[in-house]
C-alpha cells in the first residue's frame, strides 16, 4: 500500500506548511516530519482514521495532525489524502 496526494491536498498541505513556515522554520520542518510519521502508519493500519464527523455517510475517514485535519480514501493499494483543512476552517464536503 502507498500514500499519495491528490493535487488539490498537496496544494493545501504546501499553503499549510508555507503559512507555519512564514512564522517558524523549525515548527515548520516538525509538522513536516511529525506528517510524515502519522501517514506512514496509516499504511499498516489504514482504516485507523476517524469516519467524518460532518460527512459519517461519505466514504472518507480522517486523522489529525494538529492543527490539520488530513481527509483520505482508501482505493486498491493506494490511500489517496484528499484535503487537508486547518482544524479552524469551516468544513465543506472533501470532494
Amino acid at each position: 500500500m502507498e500514500i499519495k496526494f491528490t493535487p488539490t491536498a498537496r496544494s493545501q498541505f504546501l499553503n499549510g506548511l508555507a503559512h507555519i513556515k512564514k512564522d517558524n522554520s523549525i515548527a515548520a520542518k516538525e509538522f513536516r516530519e511529525k506528517t510524515e510519521n502519522v501517514l506512514k502508519r496509516l499504511v499498516d493500519f489504514p482504516e485507523s482514521g476517524k469516519v467524518v464527523r460532518e460527512y459519517p455517510d461519505l466514504p472518507f475517514r480522517e486523522i489529525v495532525v494538529a492543527p490539520y485535519r488530513f481527509f483520505y480514501i482508501v482505493k486498491a493499494d493506494i490511500i489517496w489524502i484528499v484535503a487537508v483543512w486547518h482544524s479552524a476552517q469551516e468544513t465543506q464536503q472533501p470532494l
